[in-house]
């Protein structure tokens, strides 16, 4: 190259190039340099705290890094998914949600908790796991399926129903469930799963809607009787618990699943590290077994299989938002 100012721009530019590349990869070889931390935006106790608590002890000696959970609840999950949105996108900060993150923004008002969009400011990280959901009652509702449900409903109008919140999951099936039976129950929200769960317990709500991952220690001591499903098919969590579908019921399918979420500019080559990470510590044996107990069905995979879950839920909420007029405080 003749010309010595274009011959300075060519050095100049491959410098640059050859600074950039490696890059990505020095960031996935340096990560972590400090205690990561998994957001879960729940009170303790519930499903995804248990869930994000076994992955953090597991996957902190793999990572040569404390692996720390720290509970940020409030807005249906939106405040936790704020407060990871606007972290350092350097994969030291990460969202543990079930998919109420994606339905919130379908019942809160335009702009709640900042207008974080799960779709626009966070990258998929991995599914570790999904959560069947079901109706519970109370023992001294005296009933032990779905009809007696609906006969109780008809007797008696505006029998109280828990959820985990206005908006949840739980708050659909509930919905559709009225719907589709034509009963009148009356739905009292609660701020998450765990206090959903007590009110359960100790009486204050006779019906209860919930993922199993949160009661299923209950189901099995005898607290609270399993009536249906509100899955498409029966789970191997619960073999003998038939779906809504089963006992003469439609449309009344709702599932929960847990998904980990990274800000949105952070480097490929972190996310496929966090990836494999995750991954690893689900096909722990161990991990699998107490997973199962808490009631989760260990999923994983690519974050592919994330993005899909997030892409459908959204649809799929955003029309029955719609259909049964829900919204959440």
């Amino acid at each position: 190259m003749k010309n010595p100012a274009r011959r300075r721009i060519a050095i100049g530019f491959a410098m640059v190039l050859g600074s950039v590349w490696p890059l990505g990869t020095a960031l996935a070889q340096s990560f972590p340099s400090r205690p990561v931390r998994l957001v879960v935006p729940f009170p303790p106790g519930g499903g995804p705290d248990v869930a994000a608590r076994l992955l953090a002890e597991k996957m902190a000696p793999s990572l040569g890094q404390p692996v720390v959970v720290e509970n940020r609840p409030g807005a249906g999950a939106l405040v936790g998914a704020r407060h990871v949105a606007r972290s350092a996108a350097d994969g030291h900060t990460l969202l543990f949600s079930p998919n109420t993150v994606v339905i919130s923004p379908h019942v809160l008002a335009a702009g709640a908790a900042g207008g974080v969009d799960v779709k626009v400011d966070l990258l998929p990280v991995i599914a570790p796991a999904t959560t069947p959901m079901a109706v519970l009652a109370h023992p001294s509702l005296g009933i032990n399926n779905l009809r007696g449900l609906i006969q109780a409903a008809q007797q008696s109008p505006g029998i109280p129903y828990g959820s985990a919140g206005n908006g949840s999951p739980m708050h659909f099936a509930g919905e559709m469930l009225k719907k589709s039976a034509s009963v009148n129950l009356l739905h009292v929200p609660y701020r998450g799963v765990a206090p959903s769960v007590t009110a359960a317990l100790g009486g204050e709500v006779k019906v209860l809607y919930v993922a199993l991952g949160g009661a299923i220690q209950h189901i099995q001591a005898g607290r609270l009787v399993p009536l249906a499903l509100t899955e498409k098919s029966r789970s191997s969590l619960m073999p003998d618990l038939p779906t809504a579908a089963e006992q003469g019921v439609a449309n009344v399918e709702v599932n929960a699943w847990y998904g980990v979420f990274a800000p949105k500019e952070t480097p490929p080559s972190v996310v496929a590290r966090l990836n494999a990470e995750f991954n690893k510590a689900l096909q722990l044996p161990d991990v699998k077994e107490r997973l199962k107990g808490a009631g989760l069905d260990v999923l994983g995979g690519s974050a592919d299989v994330l993005a899909e879950f997030v892409k459908a839920d959204d649809q799929k909420y955003g029309s029955l938002a719609r259909e049964l007029n829900i919204k959440a405080d």
